[in-house]
């Protein structure tokens, strides 16, 4: 069993943002939404901010309280997005209950939108390339139709005419990947022998999974950290 080690990859694109910003000479902020009080988005954010201080982008973080209503966060988001100086914007989900996600990133302007390209399409591409592990005549199972990781992720399958099946199918899936966002909802009784595993939401047992897999992201320092680097190069 291999760990695709994210950690590793994401330090090698992070040197190349940082070469490539130092050559141009580039002035870049990333400018984070956070709402809430979320434990995994507080973890993601601070991932991010020590990125970008690794390779010389600023980083702005806004607050805002759990018990802000969709109207008055859509006005706050507004005023961030008229400021000129706030080139590039992220709204870190997830949202708290009661926002209407799709309305709040529907707000962000496409020249704003730092997600614009995919991160995750970016991170879970380099991680197969980084390992050679091709897709082509593989039973693929997809698994979540998110609007940040499963809806990217079959746009990409699809353009590049792969097919692939939901979790139904799981049992007979070459390669799973995953981003629903449920712990533990892969077990290694579910899954066959010499499966490659990308787990984007942190879906998978990873104790029991990891005894049949041929390949695996961890729990800790796999997709997230590529992610992260394809964010910054995205800013570029």
């Amino acid at each position: 069993m291999i760990i695709l080690d994210g950690k590793k990859l994401a330090e090698k694109i992070l040197k190349k943002v940082k070469a490539e910003i130092k050559r141009k000479r580039l002035k870049l902020k990333l400018s984070i939404v956070l709402v809430g009080e979320n434990s995994d988005s507080k973890i993601f954010i601070r991932q991010k901010k020590n990125a970008c201080e690794k390779v010389g982008i600023d980083f702005e973080l806004f607050k805002f309280s759990s018990r802000i209503s969709n109207s008055e966060l859509k006005k706050e988001i507004n005023k961030i997005i008229q400021n000129p100086n706030i080139k590039n914007i992220v709204v870190q989900l997830p949202l708290p209950k009661g926002l209407n996600t799709e309305e709040i990133l529907n707000l962000i302007p496409k020249k704003k939108d730092a997600e614009i390209i995919s991160p995750v399409v970016c991170a879970v591409d380099r991680i197969l390339e980084e390992y050679k592990i091709s897709l082509k005549g593989k039973n693929i199972v997809l698994i979540g139709k998110g609007r940040l990781v499963g809806r990217p992720l079959s746009i990409w399958l699809r353009k590049q005419k792969i097919k692939f099946s939901n979790i139904d199918k799981i049992k007979n899936a070459d390669i799973v990947i995953s981003g629903a966002g449920k712990r533990n909802l892969i077990k290694g009784e579910m899954v066959k022998k010499k499966v490659i595993i990308i787990d984007v939401g942190k879906d998978v047992d990873f104790k029991s999974v990891s005894k049949k897999a041929s390949y695996i992201t961890p729990t800790t320092g796999g997709i997230g950290p590529v992610t992260v680097a394809c964010l910054l190069k995205n800013l570029i």
